[in-house]
């Protein structure tokens, strides 16, 4: 399935219907009086969040929607029928903006919750509404008033405790294969992440946490070279990130690299370069045994790296269980100081 994370939409909220100008008729009733009945409302549109869906795409093509117009009133003082309330089914972390005044409306976070985006007309008036002592006939009735349009802009922020960060090729893929059931494509070319990826690391029967694996960084991405930072918002609801570096790369050094992530995310949000950041150096299966500490240690060192640090091999697993615990721990304690 094509991973589609923005999407824009027209909705249409029902008209409310209009009230009814009618007249009681009935044999040796004389002077029956108004019995026009009032129209009905206009249905409503609300967007709900499923927890079966992992995209946008629905909108990809449908991007109309419009809610049912109310009934108008008849006679008998019968009311006009209500519109019925239109729901359209977004992804549970859909941000939703109103595309003209880029105002948020409202951040749909838990499954099943609900949003009132546009609110259906109300209905119109009958001439029984009108009639007083003074005036026994009356032939006034009012309208109904249109629902509300607007143009949405929809965006999702996947839902995730942990975020992988890195370069193309530094092994976070790897990584989210080795601690959870994920599959995301893996290749000895760089990109082969186009989508972000959602793992579930299991530590124990009663805890578990979700890990995000999004499309690698290179320098310039701020500025579009690559694939950008469109991604980047993916990262900006995660608790932890975890910044992977290849300690032996083919080409480059690998400080140069972690530093380039760094002012990539500085560029995009002050907040997520803040955010806690803890270093994992990957592929130590690719260095000799006895060079292993010395070379880590050397990176720490020029990076000057105040952190948490993990040594790991996402391709053997090395050290992966250790971060995973650690992360657990984090999370556990953090969830206990925020209550």
């Amino acid at each position: 399935m094509k991973f589609v994370d923005e999407a824009t939409i027209e909705i249409q909220a029902g008209k409310g219907g209009d009230g009814c100008v009618s007249f009681r008729r009935e044999k040796f009733i004389p002077f029956g009086g108004p019995d026009g009945g009032d129209g009905g409302h206009g249905g409503s549109i609300y967007l709900i969040a499923d927890p079966g869906l992992n995209t946008l795409i629905d909108f990809r093509y449908k991007r109309l929607f419009r809610a049912q117009k109310g009934e108008h009133g008849k006679g008998s003082n019968c009311t006009g029928k209500k519109g019925e309330d239109l729901y359209i089914r977004v992804p549970v972390g859909t941000l939703v903006f109103d595309k003209e005044t880029e105002e948020n409306l409202g951040d749909l976070t838990t499954a099943h919750q609900t949003l009132l985006v546009a609110q259906g007309g109300q209905a119109g008036l009958g001439n029984t509404r009108f009639k007083s002592s003074t005036n026994r006939a009356p032939r006034r009735t009012t309208s109904g008033t249109p629902g509300e349009i607007r143009f949405l802009r929809l965006e999702l922020q996947v839902l995730a405790d942990v975020g992988l960060l890195g370069l193309p090729n530094a092994g976070k893929s790897t990584f989210i294969s080795a601690v959870s059931a994920a599959r995301p494509k893996i290749a000895d070319y760089p990109f082969t992440t186009l989508q972000p990826h959602l793992g579930v690391v299991t530590i124990d029967y009663d805890q578990s946490f979700v890990i995000a694996d999004i499309p690698g960084l290179i320098a310039g991405a701020a500025d579009g070279v690559g694939l950008g930072i469109r991604f980047l918002k993916h990262l900006s609801r995660t608790r932890l990130l975890l910044h992977l570096v290849d300690i032996a790369p083919l080409e480059g050094d690998p400080v140069a690299d972690a530093i380039a992530i760094v002012q990539e995310l500085e560029k995009y949000s002050a907040e997520l370069a803040n955010k806690e950041r803890w270093l994992l150096l990957n592929k130590l299966d690719l260095l000799p045994l006895e060079s292993q500490e010395q070379h880590c240690q050397a990176i720490i060192e020029q990076l000057a790296w105040q952190g948490p640090v993990f040594k790991i091999s996402a391709v053997s697993g090395q050290g992966c269980q250790t971060v995973c615990y650690k992360v657990m721990q984090y999370l556990s304690e953090n969830n206990a100081i925020d209550e």
